[in-house]
């Protein structure tokens, strides 16, 4: 039988890529954490760290452990807020979101939850999902509201174990330009009709997502400034910095000279929904799914 404590072991080696800071965080000694990490190995069969002079990092099987430790640490911390309800008759409930997201949609959605439920303790983390999906994974966090673009979520390293991903809305992206723009009257546009344009962008990874699409369409954009807020990417595009592309969602509350138009499909777009581990039935978690739909319809971005 596997040794929980030998997973909580793996678990802060992979984090934290070494032995020695590993046993600071679990404030134990590098030789008790090298012995919990042979005593794996022992139990398995097979190595599951490979040790080089920049650090550890995880083998195959290694990962495939580490998934197993995340599932059994929610999975405890489940139980843990189980016996939490038995003593206390309330039930506690943290959430991870990102910013946009959360400000548009958690409001109304949690206005609804604790009507549903009255008895649930609400925690509300922010986070974009690469460090938001992760937590859900560790237990850390009970759910996630979070995106993604393309590609798979962002869960970093390791599989997906457990991970449900339950679908919220689709987020298409919007070009922004200042109302005096020649293209501002354009009921809609093609990315490649902007290739002569100076961007100026709300977060890295929306960056990076244009630079695929601008590819496609033959062109390399000019970024002239890219921002951690969108309406901070916003306000610059009304000072006349460049053009921008917002997710919907994000065009709320409204700055005065800019005008919104829809890219031509298909089109960038980010997917919206709520990741959970394994418990995706549980009954506030269903009521919560349930009502950021409502309030996704409520807004006019859900169907």
């Amino acid at each position: 039988m596997i040794d929980v404590q030998r997973l909580r072991v793996l678990r802060a080696v992979a984090q934290h890529g070494s032995f020695n800071r590993a046993a600071t965080a679990l404030r134990l000694t590098p030789s008790a954490v090298s012995q919990h990490v042979a005593a794996l190995e022992r139990s398995l069969g097979a190595p599951v760290v490979a040790r080089s002079t920049r650090g550890v990092t995880l083998t195959q099987a290694g990962h495939i452990m580490l998934g197993a430790a995340e599932s059994v640490a929610a999975e405890l911390e489940h139980a843990q807020q189980q016996v939490d309800q038995l003593t206390t008759g309330r039930t506690r409930l943290t959430i991870a979101t990102f910013t946009s997201g959360g400000r548009l949609l958690l409001p109304g959605a949690l206005a609804r939850l604790t009507a549903a439920h009255p008895g649930t303790v609400l925690h509300i983390r922010e986070g974009e999902p690469e460090t938001a999906l992760p937590l859900v994974r560790q237990g850390a966090v009970d759910l996630a509201l979070a995106y993604h673009f393309d590609g798979p979520l962002p869960v970093g390293p390791g599989p997906r174990t457990g991970l449900e991903w339950t679908p919220i809305l689709e987020d298409p992206l919007h070009v922004v330009l200042p109302e005096g723009h020649r293209l501002a009257g354009s009921e809609v546009l093609d990315l490649a009709e902007l290739a002569a344009e100076p961007w100026v962008l709300g977060c890295l990874k929306t960056e990076a997502y244009l630079r695929r699409y601008a590819e496609r369409a033959g062109f390399d954009p000019e970024v002239r400034g890219t921002t951690t807020d969108y309406f901070f990417a916003r306000s610059l595009v009304a000072a006349g910095l460049g053009i921008s592309l917002i997710p919907s969602i994000a065009l709320d509350p409204e700055i005065p000279g800019l005008r919104t138009v829809p890219v031509k499909q298909p089109g960038p777009s980010r997917h919206i929904g709520v990741a959970a581990i394994g418990r995706i039935d549980r009954p506030q978690v269903t009521t919560l799914v349930r009502a950021l739909r409502e309030e996704a319809v409520r807004q006019g971005l859900g169907r």
